[in-house]
């Protein structure tokens, strides 16, 4: 963003404009505005604090009853339903756009890897959503499973991601997405911020996904780790795996959590996605050069 820095205020400096100028990251700028936008409203000031502590003890207290009826009272079709009712009605267009945006580069995240490894038969279940109503299919609960998927695939075939030339890396699945998604609701009760929506939903995971599925959900998330490094290797370039939050996933971390480390694997998302971005441009830069 420009700034006038005529017009600042040194004894009142605005943190999420610190934040936005900030090019430290590789997370795009239009991504990141958006979560700031979020960051600065009513609802993550005053509503998260009262949502989270909440949330909390609802997990604890399901997990208490997952213990008696590990498997019972399970429904994935209704937990998608409420989501998607709740994004339409309750969630900003900040935070509709930053989950749409998360699963269109989470796909093409996985595409690249596959095109670029060793391994020569992948199957895939890309989520590129163009409505709501696309969520309704699962939605959800298939980015977990294609996380898991792609890794067992990779390595039963002994796949692996070396170091090639950066003119020999294939960026084909990686495009633009924003273009490709819809007008988010935007009507006046449309205001939750993201982190608060995802502490609120996060509970409802555990209600309506049985025991074995939350837990595997859950410990999902430090697989950002192991995605990071695959992609760190491909590139000979390790420096990105610093900027990943979630990682030991041999050592997973309490459902408590869940709803934090979720904000942070949607972070490191966007910051691997916006390296591989970096790399491509690169490679346009050198044949363009060349």
């Amino acid at each position: 963003m420009r700034y006038d820095l005529a017009k600042h205020d040194f004894n009142d400096p605005n943190p999420w404009v610190a934040l936005d100028l900030d090019q430290s990251t590789y997370f795009e700028p239009q991504a990141k505005a958006a979560l700031l936008r979020g960051n600065a409203t009513r609802s993550r000031q005053f509503l998260l604090p009262i949502i989270r502590p909440l949330a909390r003890l609802s997990i604890i207290l399901v997990q208490l009853l997952r213990i008696v009826i590990p498997n019972n009272l399970t429904s994935s079709r209704f937990l998608h339903a409420t989501i998607v009712w709740g994004m339409k009605n309750f969630l900003s267009p900040d935070a509709n756009y930053l989950i749409f945006r998360h699963f269109h580069i989470g796909s093409q995240m996985l595409k690249f890897l596959a095109d670029n490894s060793t391994a020569t038969d992948i199957q895939s279940h890309p989520l590129k959503p163009r409505t709501l109503d696309d969520f309704l299919d699962n939605t959800y609960v298939q980015h977990d499973l294609n996380i898991y998927n792609f890794i067992i695939q990779v390595n039963a075939q002994g796949g692996q991601f070396q170091s090639v030339p950066l003119e020999q890396i294939d960026f084909s699945a990686i495009e633009d997405c924003d273009g490709q998604l819809p007008i988010m609701p935007s009507r006046w009760h449309n205001f939750l911020d993201l982190q608060s929506a995802i502490e609120f939903y996060t509970p409802l995971y555990g209600v309506f996904l049985s025991d074995k599925d939350f837990w595997r959900a859950s410990n999902s998330l430090q697989l950002d780790e192991t995605i990071a490094i695959y992609v760190a290797r491909l590139f000979g370039d390790m420096s990105i795996v610093a900027l990943v939050n979630n990682r030991h996933p041999s050592v997973p971390i309490s459902t408590l959590e869940a709803g934090y480390r979720l904000m942070l694997h949607g972070l490191d998302a966007e910051n691997l996605y916006g390296f591989i971005k970096h790399m491509r441009d690169q490679q346009l830069n050198r044949r363009r050069a060349a």
